[in-house]
């Protein structure tokens, strides 16, 4: 989006919410609060509003922010502390961030899916003073060996944190919040925690998440309130720009086209501790008074009735989801008339799901975008005409985000050229927590970040993405390290050489496939115990066995690409 662009100069002229200034040597937004309590607080403006439908509850904005305060004295925490949040997608969660964000502390949102031992693993990278978790999330971390102070929130107790608010739907330990006492807490007084933010440094810690490298070891990406409320506030500038360009598009002034549409509504179908999940399906809808409606485990039918029952009005997922519905609808002859939205991202749609989206959902606009965790989200996004004039692309850079090319020994490319994307913001990571050594590989003293994405930018500012310099999978919108799975199979009696790559799967995306050398093994076998090392999804979806040793190239390393062309003859299909 270019500063060229009218729509753009009259949205962030001076004085608007979105004034874009210079400080630090970064573009930032001129009235930004200093920390995201701030920016989350204002949300409370929305009052009766629906924010939250899960089963049964439902719940207002109002009654959210209520559930919130009852839950911060409760903590037991000072500024600064990290709070490690482990739970599925649920309204809990939701209440704990911004609990732990009221309180003063730094949220690190553990990626509920894994295994006793990876849960532990993240507990103990970020050392947290509370652990908030629900009830299967906290079995699995103490059988991890985790002998800390944890919370569960959704155990049967006697103290109602969400006062008179109806607890339908869910069974016995999916009602209400645990007092302290529950999961080896201790009991906390209101009186030894101060239960407000009193106002952050914007360059503190804000939140947490979790990240991994080429070598599978987990990370701590920290944004502070600076990148989170600068990326949050990116996605609303786009947005309103979006609406002005459609506004002028029909003839209308953006309020009178806001206010014959329908109230918007969300369906969450990312996990939250993914910084898609936090910011674009959380953080984002509660700052604009968007509905967000929660789904327990993806199932694509019940996505059909909850975007026809909920008035769903934007729908983004994994490529995964987005044929799930497209197909489960073709069939049951499902009305999908009522989206206006629908996205996806981390990776290239293909040209037949764009094709078949176009089908069924003609009245709906389309978008992509591209970013990473160390990113506080997006750094390029393209909607509407912006993306059906370039569908292969990421998306355009977004306004407050530098970007250049650069070529294997570090010089500068020029527009057009492919080489690793490099990104500096407002909205960059400070670091890796406690990992100065990790930090500095992938960022420089002056804020530039490698993404370890190869790729190109043209002149209209469209970034295409060509390659991966990382060793990872993206399958069903999952981060799968290669090198994480390939160490948990060396661990397997049996197997004397592996390796882990990906293979172009049309509702996957990627599909995580495993060549091994090996005497005596299945390949259920495999699969299977890979699957209980680590988290399900991890596992191999097929392995093949190789009768002779892995190819490998002059320095020694397994050549993948020899394997992958090999594929096909060791699969045998």
């Amino acid at each position: 989006m270019s500063v060229i662009d009218p729509v753009f100069a009259k949205v962030t002229a001076p004085g608007s919410p979105f004034e874009i200034g210079e400080r630090d040597g970064l573009r930032q937004f001129v009235a930004a609060p200093a920390d995201l309590s701030a920016l989350i607080d204002a949300a409370r403006r929305h009052g009766d509003k629906t924010f939250i439908v899960e089963d049964d509850r439902r719940l207002t904005f109002e009654q959210v922010f209520q559930w919130r305060d009852r839950l911060v004295p409760l903590l037991g925490i000072q500024r600064g502390d990290r709070v490690a949040i482990c739970m599925r997608n649920r309204t809990e969660w939701i209440i704990a961030y911004m609990a732990a964000v009221k309180a003063g502390g730094v949220p690190a949102l553990l990626n509920s899916r894994g295994s006793p031992a990876e849960l532990v693993a993240m507990i103990d990278e970020v050392t947290p003073t509370l652990v908030l978790a629900d009830s299967e999330r906290a079995a699995l971390i103490r059988d991890g060996g985790y002998a800390g102070r944890m919370l569960d929130l959704t155990s049967p107790s006697t103290i109602d944190l969400e006062g008179d608010h109806q607890k339908d739907g869910g069974g016995a330990n999916d009602g209400a919040m645990a007092p302290p006492s529950v999961a080896g807490a201790t009991a906390t007084s209101p009186s030894q925690v101060d239960g407000e933010n009193n106002g952050a440094h914007p360059d503190d810690p804000a939140s947490i998440l979790f990240t991994s490298g080429t070598t599978g070891r987990v990370k701590g990406a920290v944004l502070s309130h600076r990148n989170l409320t600068t990326g949050l506030l990116s996605m609303q500038l786009s947005g309103v720009m979006v609406l002005h360009h459609m506004a002028a598009k029909y003839g209308m002034e953006p309020e009178a086209l806001m206010a014959a549409a329908p109230p918007q509504a969300v369906l969450l179908v990312y996990p939250l501790f993914h910084i898609s999940g936090l910011g674009s399906a959380f953080l984002s809808p509660l700052f604009s008074g968007t509905k967000i409606v929660i789904m327990r485990r993806w199932d694509a039918q019940e996505a059909i009735r909850l975007i026809k029952d909920e008035g769903i009005t934007m729908f983004t997922g994994v490529p995964t989801m987005l044929w799930d519905v497209l197909n489960n609808a073709k069939v049951s002859a499902a009305d999908l008339s009522g989206l206006r939205n629908v996205a996806s991202g981390g990776q290239a749609l293909p040209v037949n799901l764009l094709e078949e989206i176009r089908a069924v959902c003609p009245q709906a606009a389309m978008g992509t975008g591209y970013g990473m965790t160390e990113c506080s989200g997006a750094i390029a996004q393209a909607v509407g005409d912006d993306f059906t004039r370039q569908p292969s692309s990421a998306g355009r850079v977004l306004p407050l985000v530098d970007v250049r090319i650069e070529a294997p020994d570090g010089s500068i490319l020029p527009e057009g050229e492919t080489g690793e994307i490099v990104v500096r913001g407002a909205q960059i990571m400070q670091g890796y927590w406690n990992r100065p050594e990790d930090t500095a590989v992938v960022l420089s003293a002056d804020g530039w970040l490698k993404t370890g994405d190869v790729g190109y930018v043209d002149e209209e500012g469209y970034v295409f993405i060509v390659d991966r310099k990382k060793d990872m999978v993206i399958s069903g919108g999952e981060n799968i390290y290669c090198a994480e799975v390939e160490r948990a199979m060396g661990e397997i009696a049996g197997i004397t050489e592996c390796a882990a790559f990906g293979i172009a799967d049309e509702r996957l995306g990627e599909l995580l496939v495993a060549v091994v050398v090996a005497n005596g093994l299945t390949e259920e076998a495999i699969c299977g115990d890979v699957g209980e090392r680590l988290a399900r999804y991890k596992a191999p979806g097929r392995v093949a066995f190789s009768p002779d040793p892995l190819p490998r190239n002059a320095v020694g390393k397994v050549d993948k690409i020899k394997l992958k062309a090999l594929w096909p003859t060791l699969i045998g299909d």
